[in-house]
Parts: structure tokens; C-alpha cells; sequence
């Protein structure tokens, strides 16, 4: 009922509007209204100050101006000011050429505390969700990260400095890019070189969680582009989470590369339903407004089990409601499909998870088994049996999971199971060798570089 009576809001506020367009016609006595103009005037309604931003910036970094006036914040002259003029008592403020010698103070960076004034509902529900304090977790406060990205991938054990740039380099341009940092500021408050831009999850000096642009690219912000899988592609593809190949192996891939072209990709929110689209986007399940359910920025809110970590699990606390989850993405699934289907669909990721997590348990007791003789190594990455281990959830087991949870077969199966219950075997010869010898193989049989 509540998205019924959106839609008789939506569509009374385009006939009033066409009316008073037809008034406005009369009136001057045109014929037609012109409606191949192409040309964006940029300063209506903005103050003096907001237009001195745009023409300086319009010579020195124009692609920036050309795309904020292709945006729905050019149109509604939301301008440079609004959102990177910041109080002098801001830890990010300094001052840019256009503003040295008077009062006003600016910032590069925008954080989702700046967004939060005129989005305030989107970002509290963004901040509850697995792309804000969760995202940026594993860069910032995991341990065992830290020494993956700085001693092992950074050179570390072979001599590089972690004071040298290039020990950096893998958490600078890999981890923080998709999960986030932390902004550092250097003497004048600007960010330190390889601290911003940073991922979803990126920490800004005031406080701010979340890069909303990941998502709604700056500076055309636009809800065309967030609703488009390929926004998605960025972080949610390769060997370990394959969403982005996994999506278009499905049928509803297939359908977005027949027909995405011809989708309505700019409706309201909470207006863009199917019609205007003919099978869903990675937006249309976890975040828009569908049938009888509101737009979220929280996409874990309709999410039931945990498919990313070692055992698969009913979300609960800080990752969601699982339970909830689960009746909420069935909502959403029965736009299109009938109770039938979607029960059997959601049971085949249930049989998945029961087998996988059969499968993790089994490895679990063996690892207990090994460390209570002293029959592992102190580095993971050394020892076979726990970069096995590794491979197994943090790989296949993903790909296993997630390829049913999306409906892509060759995921479930050949990049998945098949690839699970050999390494199982290979998990579990390694253990019976260690049991039998009571000693560590010298030399490991594992090749890191294969296909797992």
C-alpha cells in the first residue's frame, strides 16, 4: 500500500508539473517546449562565493565541472561550497588558492558526515551495514592482516623496510581501495599521500565512516551508475568473492547484458521497479525499494546466513538479523517468482551451507588435533595444511557458497565443490602424515600459484 500510494504521489507531482508547462506554453504562446536543449547553466541559484568555485574550477579541473553539471547536484545548483567548505576548526580544513586571505576553509575530502546533512536517513542505515565500520576492519584492526599486507606481501621477510613506500604498496592500492583506511593528514591538513581516496569502509579525520562515492561516483553522483551491477564490480569479483562473474552466469545476468540497455536506470527511489527493469541487479536485491519494501543502504539487512567467513553462520549482532533477512530477501524474490520456486532456491543454499560447513567442521578438529601435538608451523603461509586451510574457505568455499546464493552452477560446482573436496583430501593426507611421522614435512607440497 505504502509504495502504491508513492506511485500516486509520483505520478500526481509529473501531471501537475506537465500542466503547469502546458499554462506556461499558452501563456507565451510557444507551440513546443524545447526539449533537445543540451546546454546546463551552472549558476542559477548559487551565491556569489559557490560561483567563483565553479568558473575557477572550470579552467583548472573542467572533467570535474562537466560531470557535477551532468549530475541531479549541478541541477539543484548543490555546489563545490556546499559540500567542501568546512568550518576552520575542522581537522581536514585548509585553504586552496581560490581562498587563501579570507575566511572560508575547504577540504578535499568528503566524508559521509558531510553527505549525512541532506542524507541522513541513507546514512544511518549505511552505517549499520557491512560497507562502513565492517569494510574497513580487516585493513585497519585484524593483526593477521597486518602481517599478510606488511611483512609477507610487502617484502617485509625479504628485507623491505616498513618504512619504505613500497611496503605499502599492496595495502595502498589493494586492501584499502575496496575496504578503506584511514585518512592522515600532513602539516597543511591535507591527506598524506596513499591515505585518500580509500575504499567504502575509509575513516576520515572527523570522524566520518564511509566513502559514499565508491557507489555514487563523484562528481555526478548518479543513481543510474549505483544501480548498474557493474558498480558493484569493482570489489565483488576474483578468485575469492566472484559475485560480479557469478552474476553474469545467472539468468539474471544474462537478461541485463540482452536488455540492460534498454532498462529505465533513472526512476525516483522507491519508484524503480520491475518494468522498469526486467530482471534485478545486484541493487535490486540488497538495497532498492521493491513491492511492498523501502530503499536500504544497509545491505545486510536482507541478507540471512554469512557466506564470507571460515563457518557459515545465521547473521546476528553488528553483521544483521538474520532470521529477518531471510523473510525480507524472500519479499523481494517473489516480485518475480512464484512461493515455489523461491522455497526451493533458498533451500538449495541451505543444503550448500549444511554441506560446506560439514566439510569446514571435519578441518576444524583436525587443525585442534595438530596444534595440541605442536604439529603446525608458527607462519600459515610456510605450512600446507594451513594454507590449505586458507584456500578452502577463503577461495573455493566462498565461490561454493556464493555461486548458489546467486544462482551460478559452474561456481557451485567446479570452481566450488570440486575444488573443496580435493583439498579436502589433500587437508586430510597432510594430517595423517603429521599423526604418523609426529613431525612436520620438510618440504610443502603446496603450489600457492595453482588454481585455487
Amino acid at each position: 500500500m505504502m509504495k502504491t500510494r508513492r506511485s500516486w504521489i509520483v505520478g500526481l507531482a509529473i501531471v501537475g508539473v506537465m500542466f503547469c508547462l502546458s499554462s506556461v506554453q499558452a501563456s507565451t504562446g510557444d507551440t513546443y517546449l524545447d526539449l533537445g536543449q543540451k546546454k546546463l547553466e551552472v549558476k542559477h541559484g548559487l551565491t556569489k562565493e559557490a560561483a567563483a568555485c565553479v568558473e575557477c574550477h572550470a579552467k583548472k579541473t573542467p572533467g570535474i565541472v562537466e560531470s557535477w553539471k551532468l549530475g541531479k547536484m549541478g541541477h539543484a545548483s548543490v555546489s563545490c561550497y556546499d559540500c567542501h567548505v568546512v568550518d576552520k576548526a575542522n581537522p581536514m580544513a585548509s585553504q586552496c588558492e581560490g581562498t587563501k586571505g579570507t575566511k572560508t576553509y575547504i577540504s578535499p575530502m568528503v566524508s559521509s558526515k558531510t553527505c549525512e546533512r541532506c542524507h541522513p536517513t541513507e546514512v544511518e542505515q549505511f552505517s549499520k551495514s557491512g560497507h562502513a565500520y565492517l569494510a574497513g576492519k580487516p585493513v585497519l584492526e585484524n593483526k593477521a592482516m597486518d602481517g599478510l599486507m606488511y611483512h609477507n606481501e610487502g617484502g617485509e621477510f625479504i628485507g623491505v623496510d616498513r618504512s619504505e613506500g613500497r611496503n605499502r604498496a599492496s595495502r595502498e592500492a589493494g586492501c584499502a581501495m575496496c575496504h578503506g583506511g584511514q585518512v592522515e593528514l600532513g602539516p597543511d591538513n591535507k591527506p598524506i599521500n596513499g591515505t585518500w581516496p580509500g575504499g567504502v569502509g575509509h575513516r576520515y579525520p572527523d570522524g566520518g565512516i564511509g566513502n559514499c562515492t565508491v557507489c555514487h561516483t563523484r562528481h555526478q553522483f548518479s543513481v543510474a551508475e549505483a544501480r548498474k551491477p557493474e558498480a558493484c564490480a569493482s570489489c565483488h569479483l576474483g578468485p575469492d568473492h566472484p559475485n560480479i562473474e557469478i552474476y553474469l552466469e545467472s539468468k539474471h545476468g544474462q537478461i541485463y547484458e540482452a536488455h540492460g540497455e534498454e532498462w529505465e536506470w533513472d526512476s525516483a527511489p522507491d519508484t524503480w521497479e520491475p518494468g522498469d527493469y526486467t530482471a534485478p541487479t545486484c541493487a535490486t536485491c540488497h538495497m532498492s525499494g521493491i513491492g511492498e519494501l523501502s530503499v536500504t543502504h544497509n545491505v545486510n539487512e536482507r541478507l540471512k546466513w554469512d557466506l564470507v567467513h571460515k563457518r557459515s553462520v545465521v547473521r546476528s549482532g553488528e553483521r544483521g538479523d538474520g532470521e529477518k533477512g531471510e523473510q525480507l530477501m524472500k519479499k523481494v524474490c517473489m516480485n518475480c517468482h512464484g512461493e515455489t520456486h523461491v522455497d526451493g532456491q533458498r533451500q538449495m543454499l541451505q543444503n550448500t551451507v549444511d554441506l560446506y560447513n560439514t566439510y569446514w567442521d571435519k578441518i576444524v578438529e583436525m587443525k585442534k588435533v595438530l596444534a595440541d601435538k605442536k604439529l603446525l608451523k608458527a607462519d600459515q603461509w610456510k605450512d600446507p595444511f594451513q594454507e590449505l586451510e586458507y584456500y578452502f574457505w577463503h577461495h573455493a568455499g566462498r565461490r561454493a557458497r556464493h555461486g548458489t546464493a546467486m544462482n551460478g552452477p559452474d561456481y557451485t560446482h567446479w570452481h566450488g565443490f570440486f575444488q573443496l573436496f580435493q583439498i579436502y583430501k589433500d587437508i586430510e593426507d597432510i594430517y595423517n602424515m603429521r599423526l604418523e611421522t609426529g613431525k612436520i614435512e620438510e618440504l610443502s607440497p603446496v603450489m600457492s600459484t595453482g588454481p585455487l
